[in-house]
């Protein structure tokens, strides 16, 4: 459990839902998204920001919350893997992930979805030197980089048909 305060607890949105933790501002994110609420998709890798298997969306950015203390994700909507889909109806990203088995030990993976999740909410349609840009500071130990690259430029493919999908039925 994060370090508790004599303080009021904390508010905050996870994945649509309105949660309340009693840690301290000063926790970092990422301890209370695990310990807390229990939510095990980011991964605690390097504590400095720098490995990106933390990650999560903050107002769809994303975001290192190993190094982001839970005072600043009050009154902001907070996604995780978990908040994209579930098991049996996984969101676009996690979906391409899957299809192109983008994973050895799985520990980065976290990161890399999360990241190409949100490039791919503010640019649906990436070229690949894009998606390497943003994919560059996300560090993959096993040497998955051609599955990943291949499930991010398939994500936004999934993501274009979905939408097209969804103006079909308007």
């Amino acid at each position: 459990m994060a370090t508790t305060s004599s303080s009021s607890p904390l508010q905050l949105r996870v994945n649509g839902r309105d949660c309340v933790t009693p840690a301290t501002p000063d926790t970092p994110l990422l301890y209370v998204l695990r310990n807390d609420l229990e939510l095990n998709s980011p991964k605690y890798g390097c504590g400095l920001g720098e490995c990106g298997a933390c990650t999560v969306l903050i107002d769809g950015v994303a975001a290192r919350s190993c190094v982001i203390p839970v005072r600043a994700a009050q009154g902001r909507e907070v996604t995780t893997l978990e908040g994209l889909g579930t098991r049996a109806r996984p969101g676009p990203t996690q979906q391409a992930f899957i299809d192109c088995q983008a994973a050895q030990c799985g520990y980065c993976l976290n990161g890399m979805i999360m990241t190409v999740e949100a490039l791919l909410r503010r640019n649906p349609d990436p070229t690949e030197a894009q998606l390497r840009n943003e994919l560059h500071h996300n560090l993959c130990r096993c040497g998955t980089h051609v599955e990943i690259m291949q499930a991010a430029l398939r994500a936004a493919r999934l993501r274009r048909a979905a939408a097209i999908a969804a103006e079909g039925k308007q």
